[in-house]
């Protein structure tokens, strides 16, 4: 398993170099490495938590070695899996132990359950730093630590869906992770999120990138199909519809993992497990604005609104003074 990270001038400069060379194709086929790994992006709140615990502990009842990375500021990709129990971060827990003059050990930022292995990256206090320099400074950290040494079947990273961040956009910017999984629902905002992580994806693809989009799970699914004509529109495929069911919000909330044979749940968790294992990269077609927009309802978005350009006047208010014209009007003749 491999994870380039170089700074920050080699790799501007390599992305110079490689946009002068032919555009690579994104591969259309199982990745070849014994370690996959994963980015999995979506909006605050949709689900990835939930999604990922699930999926995670699955695929480790399926005899999979499996490592969760959490790598949203929130630090609560890991909530699920420990029953609520917060995780100690790696950001933290370097910089106590450096003060301390100790050095940081596994057993201090990793813990595991059912099979799965898993450790937040954490991010800087709220308004003391950026969240994604937070996560570089957090893949320099696992590099100290042995990353390139761990044997694993899959790792999972859970990224927030911010790609305009360049923290967050990491393993699609630096070819980091085999491909991408986008969690959504059928929502205008969570669909927004998505559409620009398949754009981040297409973009960096211009570049030389080779990191594909291998598909979307829909989460919260109530049916009206928004999550589901947007797979569509961007021509990637629907790896699991997760519907908005009233007994797994209430395992959710009660910090209960449903991804298990154990379960009436399980089964989809399985489906998901090896659609997540199998589905090859593919190059999204990103939408439009008002591409996006054309998959909702007119009185859901307001999509017929017309723009009405200001004037002067209207941005002068009450301070409007009509000034005499300079301008030399000439009489027809």
């Amino acid at each position: 398993m491999t994870l380039d990270v170089p700074n920050l001038k080699d790799f501007d400069a390599r992305l110079r170099e490689e946009a002068a060379e032919p555009t690579l194709e994104v591969p259309q086929s199982e990745p070849t490495k014994k370690t996959q790994i994963i980015a999995i992006y979506g909006k605050g709140g949709i689900g990835k938590s939930f999604t990922l615990a699930n999926l995670s502990h699955m695929m480790a009842e399926m005899g999979k070695r499996v490592l969760l990375i959490g790598c949203d500021p929130k630090s609560d990709t890991t909530s699920l899996l420990f029953g609520g129990k917060a995780c100690p971060t790696i950001i933290e827990t370097s910089t106590r132990k450096k003060l301390a003059g100790e050095e940081v050990q596994i057993g201090d930022v990793c813990f595991k359950r059912g099979g799965v292995f898993a450790m937040e990256l954490g991010g800087p206090e709220v308004g003391r730093g950026c969240g994604g320099r937070g996560i570089i400074h957090g893949f320099e950290l696992l590099e100290k630590l042995g990353f390139h040494d761990w044997d694993f079947d899959y790792v999972l990273l859970d990224f927030l869906g911010d790609v305009v961040c360049g923290g967050f956009g990491l393993p699609i910017a630096r070819d980091m992770a085999q491909k991408v999984i986008i969690v959504a629902s059928n929502d205008l905002q969570s669909l927004y999120v998505a559409n620009n992580v398949c754009s981040a994806v297409e973009y960096f693809r211009k570049l030389g990138g080779n990191v594909g989009v291998a598909g979307i799970v829909i989460n919260k699914d109530d049916g009206t199909g928004e999550a589901a004509a947007f797979a569509e529109a961007v021509s990637i495929p629907i790896l699991a519809a997760i519907p908005a069911d009233d007994d797994l919000r209430r395992k959710s909330a009660a910090y209960q993992i449903v991804g298990s044979s154990a379960t009436k749940w399980g089964g989809l968790f399985a489906g998901l497990a090896e659609q997540v294992a199998e589905a090859p990269p593919m190059r999204p077609a990103p939408l439009s604005q008002d591409g996006l927009l054309g998959l909702f309802s007119a009185e859901t978005t307001g999509a017929d609104f017309v723009l009405e350009p200001a004037t002067d006047a209207d941005m002068r208010g009450q301070n409007a003074v009509v000034r005499a014209s300079l301008e030399v009007v000439y009489d027809n003749v």
